[in-house]
């Protein structure tokens, strides 16, 4: 069997391709980083170290890599007879793998079985998003479409940045998740021992995106403001922890709400992120967590999402609209994003910025708040 995975980065190694490699793949890695491709295609093996309370260390071997930039055309052959093509690219970079991987189901044999295509992104419905991008590299024939099974899925392992001198070599927490959706297989699922299979995925992704990346993104920002170097440090502060928590616990509220999880069930799954949040071995950093701002902030992101459900229900919201209040004070030089934030907060007005920003309408019941919220970050 054979996956190509876009995206050789920490998390394409110590996460996606780490999984595929213990299903028995053989991972070929396509990414735009000469010499990070260059590095793996000389490697034999590379370490990936999960750490925790259950950690382990495992070898990953039988790679290959390309450089989809230089090499396209090798992409395209491997895709045309992979078993399944996966990606963790980031979600504003799936229109740029999309022509590749539309090129690869075009060369792809009718002969074959269906390529099963899996976008593995911190979004909701990330594959959907990248289908979208691959049919429209496909038009007018869209036929190269039916050579491939699109599934969304959810994924969870927090990934740190990395040592200077780590090389290959990737340090990952020791939990991890991976959810796919199975309604667009109608025969066998691809054989994926560590993923699990779900009908319905949209309580998955927002139970994930709600509790742990709206958690960890308070966390940085929180942290941020707190002059604190890593979150777990942070997390150790009783206002930084109490903050964090009472967003978490708002989100608790919209998914037991909205997709009827038990109370009891959710409230575990809460406490458990804390913990791994609270995780000593991973040195994370709000630099890191916290970047992008903008798109944190847009209006089905990990804030304005659920604040405004919550709105809509006529449910609390004050712990995510001081979280946004926190994310507005987040501007490390290294983060582009965060540059462009100071830029519109200090140019726009505080309806502008709302309505540019998070994407809310101005009639919309959560928008005035945010104003509000805009409003006191501009004085």
């Amino acid at each position: 069997m054979k996956a190509v995975h876009f995206g050789a980065g920490n998390i394409g190694r110590g996460f996606v391709g780490l999984i595929l490699h213990r299903a028995g793949y053989e991972v070929v890695f396509a990414d735009v980083n000469a010499s990070l491709i260059d590095a793996l295609a000389a490697a034999d093996s590379y370490v990936v170290h999960e750490v925790g309370e259950q950690g382990s260390t495992e070898t990953v071997t039988g790679f290959r890599a390309i450089n989809s930039a230089t090499h396209e055309d090798a992409v395209v052959a491997e895709i045309a007879t992979a078993d399944v093509v996966t990606c963790a690219v980031g979600p504003t970079v799936l229109r740029f793998i999309a022509p590749v991987i539309a090129r690869g189901l075009a060369a792809r044999s009718a002969a074959l079985p269906p390529v099963t295509v899996m976008a593995c992104e911190n979004a909701i419905n990330a594959t959907d998003a990248l289908k979208a991008e691959i049919t429209s590299a496909l038009v007018p024939d869209v036929s190269a479409l039916s050579r491939a099974v699109f599934a969304n899925t959810a994924v969870d392992r927090i990934v740190p940045n990395q040592a200077p001198d780590a090389g290959l070599d990737v340090t990952v927490e020791d939990f991890f998740e991976w959810a796919i959706e199975s309604g667009p297989f109608d025969a066998a699922v691809p054989d994926i021992p560590d993923a699990h299979f779900v009908p319905d995925l949209a309580p998955y992704i927002e139970r994930k995106l709600f509790t742990v990346n709206t958690g960890h993104a308070t966390l940085a920002y929180a942290a941020w403001v707190e002059g604190a170097s890593t979150l777990s440090e942070a997390l150790g502060v009783p206002s930084v922890f109490a903050a964090v928590k009472a967003v978490l616990e708002e989100t608790k509220a919209l998914l037991v709400a909205k997709h009827e999880f038990d109370p009891a069930t959710q409230e575990a799954y809460l406490e458990k992120n804390l913990i791994r949040f609270a995780n000593p071995y991973l040195t994370d950093t709000p630099e890191r967590v916290g970047r992008q701002p903008l798109r944190k902030l847009s209006r089905h992101e990990r804030f304005i999402g659920p604040a405004a459900e919550l709105a809509e229900r006529g449910l609390p919201f004050t712990a995510l609209l001081t979280a946004v209040a926190d994310a507005l004070r987040f501007d490390p030089a290294s983060d582009p994003q965060s540059t462009e934030l100071a830029t519109l907060l200090s140019t726009l007005s505080a309806e502008e910025f709302t309505e540019q920003v998070t994407g809310l309408e101005p009639s919309h019941p959560l928008f005035p708040h945010v104003v509000s919220t805009v409003a006191v970050a501009r004085s």
